[in-house]
């Protein structure tokens, strides 16, 4: 358990994206349906296609972030560079089709956790910091019903020691009674303790991005716990 003797509780901060609910498998059904596209167009070679996604992918996260309208302009840019010309236009509309349903598509929140949610945040304060476009995120939280849990929203470009400093001082929260609670060991575990965080709350999720995969830091303030439900007991 990680108690706090003094009035008020703690500051509990949770990632969204595959902490409160599903986000990256959807990503994995939008890529099945442009490779599926893609070999109709002649592209068969998976792994040069799975190359130049990410490539793309990641020079326009340098630019504008993380979140599904960069990565439908990824696969833009993949056709562009991997099916001969004259078939781009033709292309088009179909790439929009699974972007759209890649935007449009539903979150499903994980096991227990909106109850789990209402029941922390009568003990503590509840705070939401997570990566992508924010009008985008905010959206999937409105529509998640969650919204009303928590006291303030923060989507940073990127979630790094120096990101988790701002939060700290923007929000006026003492490192000491901070926690944050994430699926993430790149982007919500290693740099909240990097920050100086009380602890962090390691929750794995099995379709978490390869790119936030990272070896977790050796340090006592971070727990590994299998379900959200779980935090109830822990705070």
């Amino acid at each position: 358990m990680v108690p706090d003797e003094r009035n008020g509780g703690l500051n509990l901060v949770f990632d969204a994206d595959d902490t409160l609910w599903d986000s990256n498998v959807h990503f994995h059904e939008a890529q099945v349906a442009f490779l599926a596209l893609l070999r109709d167009a002649g592209v068969a070679d998976h792994a040069a296609i799975h190359a130049a996604i990410r490539t793309h992918e990641l020079a326009i996260i340098e630019e504008l972030g993380y979140g599904r309208r960069p990565y439908l302009m990824a696969l833009h840019r993949v056709v562009e560079q991997l099916v001969e010309p004259g078939r781009h236009t033709a292309l088009r509309p179909a790439v929009d089709a699974i972007g759209d349903a890649l935007l449009n598509r539903h979150c499903e929140l994980l096991p227990g956790v909106a109850a789990t949610l209402a029941e922390l945040a009568d003990r503590h304060r509840l705070l939401l910091f997570t990566k992508g476009q924010p009008a985008e995120q905010i959206g999937k939280l409105q529509r998640s019903g969650l919204r009303g849990f928590f006291s303030r929203i923060g989507v940073p470009l990127e979630k790094d020691p120096a990101a988790y400093q701002r939060l700290l001082a923007q929000a006026n929260l003492d490192p000491a009674r901070t926690v944050m609670i994430g699926n993430s060991p790149k982007s919500d575990i290693n740099p909240a303790i990097r920050a100086g965080l009380r602890a962090a709350i390691y929750i794995p999720h099995p379709q978490t991005w390869a790119l936030e995969h990272e070896e977790l830091l050796t340090d006592d303030r971070v727990l590994v716990i299998s379900s959200f439900p779980q935090l109830r007991q822990l705070f």
